[in-house]
């Protein structure tokens, strides 16, 4: 084989590798997980492999880390982007598309064996908030009824928009939380501990307590009518779920969208997201919000709606109808 022909065929494989290896890169959210790794499923099945989508769990803020980096196409995120990965995306020239997916219901989970039934926003605030460390380890001091158990407390590390979330809407500051309990961004270790502890509580995703829910006990939330409310599609949908529900995001990077294989995705993400939310228990967005996403990377309506805080209480029609900022 002469040289000539040898370098065409050297070309022809190089190329042909490149190709196979068409690859889109996400992490973030573990909350947001179930959805797009199902997305992820389907769509590396409808191109026969032709690409490959890896999809990481680092947690909310440790996916942005990444993607502020340039390192990832797609962030999961269950909380909006913050002031400060504003800043390190903007510093970074990376611009930004953030599409709603998904409803949330975020979930206040005990042990079965667990006598606890409901919970006002007061007293996961005595149980939570910062001043409570060292001092509130039994559940009577929560509330004389509760027993003398100790109360073992598990819940999402400083990374997690579910912990972000969660402490802005129970300690009305984001991230003020006690420090002393069992962090995971892993909800899976959440659910092992709080299954196998009779004091325990937690929080995390519906979707991990209802895949888990024969070995934990969802705790019904007293909303601002005085309504114990439990986590369940209709009550996200007509608002009683208050104030532990919440819109979860993708982010995607606005030069990644360049990439076939990540415009594709995203595509068929927007196409497919209503069933299979479903699919993984999170509560789908109403028809129009996932075309309106389309609709605003055609328009390139670039950053995000939230001005770099989370949001407590927005309702998705909210949401849609204002200006994205970068």
């Amino acid at each position: 084989m002469n040289k000539t022909v040898l370098a065409a065929a050297s070309f022809a494989l190089f190329a042909s590798a490149a190709h196979a290896e068409a690859i889109v890169k996400i992490d973030g959210s573990s909350t947001v997980y179930p959805i797009t790794e199902a997305v992820a499923e389907d769509f590396q099945k409808s191109t026969k492999g032709a690409v490959k989508v890896t999809v990481g769990i680092s947690g909310t803020g440790g996916g942005f880390k990444k993607f502020c980096r340039g390192e990832t196409d797609i962030s999961d995120a269950s909380r909006p982007i913050l002031k400060k990965e504003m800043e390190d995306c903007a510093k970074a020239g990376i611009k930004y598309f953030e599409l709603p997916i998904a409803f949330d219901a975020l979930t206040v989970v005990v042990n079965p064996k667990s006598k606890i039934t409901q919970l006002t926003v007061a007293q996961l605030k005595a149980m939570w908030e910062p001043a409570a460390q060292g001092k509130v380890t039994k559940w009577n001091q929560i509330d004389a009824s509760f027993g003398d158990a100790n109360l073992k407390l598990f819940g999402p590390g400083s990374d997690s928009g579910t912990f972000d979330y969660f402490t802005e809407a129970v300690n009305g500051k984001s991230k003020a939380s006690r420090g002393d309990y069992t962090a995971s961004e892993d909800d899976n270790v959440l659910v092992q501990g709080v299954s196998r502890d009779a004091g325990a509580i937690g929080y995390f995703g519906y979707a991990y307590y209802f895949e888990n829910k024969n070995k934990l006990k969802a705790v019904a939330i007293v909303n601002p009518k005085g309504k114990a409310v439990l986590p369940s599609e209709q009550t996200v949908i007509d608002g009683s779920y208050s104030p532990l529900s919440r819109p979860i995001f993708i982010y995607v990077n606005e030069k990644s969208l360049e990439k076939a294989e990540v415009r594709q995705f995203v595509e068929f993400y927007m196409k497919n997201a209503a069933a299979l939310t479903s699919e993984v228990k999170y509560v789908p967005l109403p028809a129009k919000a996932y075309t309106a996403n389309l609709e605003h990377i055609a328009k390139k309506k670039l950053g995000t709606v939230f001005g770099g805080e989370a949001d407590v209480g927005a309702t998705i029609e909210e949401l849609m109808s204002r200006e994205a900022k970068l």
